[in-house]
């Protein structure tokens, strides 16, 4: 769909409840989208797909078909929120924190089903994550999301197959699929940043500028922010993984397992790259002063050339008369004195050139007769 609710990074939550109000309030934010559903309801011999649906078209489905998947896009309607909970049965906390999206990361179990926070791109092309709220009861999954967009089109394609093993295995398959998907969807996004990254330090080596340093910045930002969703979203994994509730089934733990590997690749690329962005901080600031070294190695030396040569232009400015005097510069009545003078001014110029070439300041003289090799400290002539 392409409503969407645009959040600004870096912004504080709004405050959408009152202090005060009784446990389980459910008090929604008043820029958040109206809420909008969608039902897959489906068996090993036939699928029900319903978008936009109601909480009335839900409940014939729950007789019909093994597993019911409802999910919820956008939060921004209290009603059909606590109406989809009645249905299901969901706790009042439960269904308070699904409103509240500023959740850190976790995993309640209650008497008739588990609840799991999470953080889940916007999108496959998004760096912006939102919250997500799954619900796993006996036969039926459901999922709220803040924004109308979700990265969970692989499994609604897996599940219209008939012969996937998403389609003829229960709902807690379904809810492994759906947190496979979550965790999975990162790679992309780490993927485009590790490239973004490779360009930065070719542009950091080459010409850096003020730009390169507030891209390099941006990016270790949006780690930053990956970093804080991913985190934690390894350890809930791993307790799911670890966990004894029966509403989880043994064949499903093996696959969580391998849902909590992929999470610790991610947290393990997301350091990599964080690392990798401080690393070009630090290579922006050296490539930063190689330069300023540079520039103020040409004009040292240029300054350096000038002196002798101001010098002499300034000896033979002065206002000596040499009919006072035959030691009043004497040579300013010679034929020759003057190109004499500029030909001085221009030996001196080129042997400090010659000079400053054989120092290595200037250009790639040797700076000794050794080789490097040869140079170092405890190098023999030949090798092992």
């Amino acid at each position: 769909m392409s409503r969407r609710r645009r959040k600004k990074t870096g912004s504080a939550p709004p405050p959408v409840a009152r202090p005060g109000l009784p446990p389980g309030t459910i008090v929604v934010d008043p820029n958040a989208p109206p809420s909008c559903l969608r039902v897959t309801a489906y068996g090993p011999q036939r699928i029900t797909e319903l978008e936009p649906a109601t909480v009335a078209d839900i409940e014939p489905l729950l007789d019909d078909f093994p597993v019911v998947w409802v999910h919820v896009a956008g939060l921004g309607d209290a009603e059909t929120i606590e109406a989809t909970g009645r249905l299901f049965g969901l706790h009042p906390l439960a269904l308070e924190d699904v409103v509240n999206t500023h959740q850190r990361d976790k995993c309640d179990e209650y008497d008739e089903h588990l609840y799991l926070v999470v953080r889940m791109l916007e999108s496959i092309e998004s760096e912006h994550t939102e919250q997500l709220s799954l619900f796993l009861g006996e036969r039926f999954v459901l999922s709220f999301a803040e924004t109308y967009d979700d990265c969970f089109d692989p499994v609604r394609n897996r599940l219209r197959r008939p012969e996937s093993r998403l389609r003829n295995s229960g709902a807690d398959y379904l809810f492994y699929a759906l947190l496979d998907v979550v965790v999975d969807s990162y790679f992309p996004v780490l993927e485009r940043l590790g490239d973004r990254l490779e360009g930065l330090e070719d542009e950091v080596l080459a010409q850096p500028s003020r730009s390169t340093l507030a891209r390099i910045h941006h990016t270790r930002r949006t780690l930053q922010g990956l970093r804080r969703a991913i985190w934690p979203l390894r350890d809930v994994v791993g307790g799911l993984s670890r966990g004894s509730s029966r509403l989880l089934g043994q064949q499903t733990r093996v696959f969580l397992r391998d849902c909590h590997d992929h999470a610790l690749r991610a947290v393990d690329l997301v350091e990599t790259y964080r690392e990798f962005g401080s690393a070009l901080v630090d290579v922006y600031l050296s490539s930063l002063g190689q330069r300023t070294n540079e520039v103020m190695k040409v004009l040292t030396i240029m300054a350096t050339i000038f002196i002798p040569i101001t010098f002499i232009a300034g000896v033979y400015g002065m206002n000596f008369d040499p009919d006072a005097s035959p030691w009043n510069m004497p040579e300013l009545r010679w034929r020759w004195g003057y190109p004499a003078c500029l030909l001085l001014m221009a030996l001196i110029a080129l042997a400090l050139l010659v000079w400053f070439r054989r120092k290595g300041w200037l250009g790639e003289g040797p700076l000794s007769p050794t080789t490097p090799q040869q140079a170092l400290p405890g190098a023999s002539d030949t090798e092992a």
